[in-house]
């Protein structure tokens, strides 16, 4: 097994695991069968395809695999791919609005099986399709031992203090523990309702804030200060779809926008280090900002127009290609450069190859698997008697 690479190597998607994304019309009723905003599921393969970028393009380390250093291979594409890691924050801004919007009008427990539905299938096939590969050809990122293995298959890796067989599965730990925090916090007991949802919101930030000033280990595992402001600037954005624009969900975006932008400019800016690409703070800020004012775009309904099916498509096809991307495209990129293949064709067949894959991962593990593990977990199909309803009708929207 392989050591396990600095944080900011691996850290690339995280996965985006949030759930379907439903159109709220503007009164706030439910949304139409079927219906999704399309546009954000374009934006999670586009978020997917910059982390992908930038773990072949943009890291030293590849030089194994190419055969040679990515940024002398692709001088212009690894200039811009050094940005990728935002794909993960773009991620959790993503997931914050989706899982607000998903979990509204759910029980816990409704809440908790279409998460374990959504997380686990695609994760499963993913973890055994790369063990499959590290024991066929264990001279490309080493051999994983039974026992690790095992722990991997739960997703309780990170806090077992196992090692990670999937380098961007540490993203849906931090996913997994947003349901958890947002789960107990927004829909236990009278069930997300707007009110609910912003105070958790400055509760979070302003917890966060206190466990980065006075340093506090523990908290700092349970609270994610690194990651909730994205989080938070998602359910902010989604307030202001669902209800409309108003100073406080608004204020909730500014601040956390404030406060994520500084913790991505001190994960990604290293100056004076070897093993990446330099990167400008003035661009990583306005990389981040972009992310932020993208969302928000979506939530107030300006790229509505964006509704072709492939949208769809995309953003089925993001999870399982995030999650299959980095180190099996390893195998692919190793094998073509062993056979002196130009290392362009290489790249895109490789992109275009983990697309395919990741098709392959929807149509045959997630769609028969996922609903299957959904009954499990709920027990049935149907919410319990005696669930909340949705929280009333919503103020017309401002927007």
């Amino acid at each position: 097994m392989t050591q396990t690479a600095p944080r900011e190597a691996v850290a690339e998607p995280g996965a985006p695991v949030a759930g379907p994304a439903g159109d709220i019309p503007a009164d706030g009723a439910a949304p139409a069968r079927g219906a999704r905003l399309r546009a954000l599921d374009g934006l999670r393969l586009v978020a997917a395809l910059a982390v992908c970028l930038y773990h072949y393009t943009a890291r030293s380390d590849m030089t194994k695999h190419w055969g040679a250093d990515p940024s002398d291979l692709f001088p212009r594409i690894s200039s811009v791919a050094v940005y990728g890691p935002i794909g993960v924050q773009l991620f959790f801004v993503i997931s914050g609005f989706v899982i607000c919007m998903s979990g509204w009008g759910r029980t816990t427990r409704a809440f908790a099986a279409s998460r374990i539905a959504r997380v686990y299938p695609a994760y499963w096939a993913a973890l055994l399709l790369l063990v499959g590969a590290m024991l066929a050809w264990p001279a490309v990122s080493g051999t994983p031992r039974a026992d690790d293995v095992l722990v991997n298959l739960t997703l309780l890796q990170v806090p077992a203090g196992a090692p990670r067989i999937l380098g961007v599965d540490w993203t849906l730990w931090v996913e997994a523990w947003f349901y958890v925090l947002f789960a107990v916090a927004v829909l236990r007991g009278a069930g997300a309702s707007r009110a609910r949802v912003l105070r958790f919101c400055w509760v979070w930030l302003g917890a966060g804030l206190l466990v980065t000033a006075f340093d506090v280990p523990v908290l700092d595992e349970l609270l994610m200060p690194d990651h909730a402001p994205f989080f938070v600037g998602g359910m902010a954005l989604y307030v202001v779809h669902r209800f409309g624009s108003a100073p406080e969900p608004w204020a909730l975006v500014v601040v956390s926008f404030a406060l994520g932008q500084r913790r991505v400019v001190q994960d990604l800016w290293h100056p004076g280090t070897d093993m990446y690409i330099q990167r400008s703070p003035l661009v990583i800020i306005g990389v981040v900002a972009a992310c932020y004012l993208l969302v928000a775009a979506i939530a107030l309904g300006w790229f509505g127009w964006a509704r072709w099916r492939w949208l769809t498509t995309a953003g089925l096809l993001t999870y399982p290609f995030y999650l299959v991307h980095e180190h099996l495209g390893w195998y692919v990129i190793t094998w073509l450069s062993d056979r002196g293949v130009d290392p362009r064709v290489t790249l895109v067949a490789t992109v275009v190859g983990m697309l395919v894959l990741a098709w392959l991962v929807h149509r045959l593990v997630e769609r028969p698997l996922a609903p299957l593990l959904k009954r499990a977990v709920s027990a049935r199909a149907a919410a319990p008697a005696g669930a909340p309803a949705p929280s009333g009708p919503a103020p017309a929207s401002t927007r």
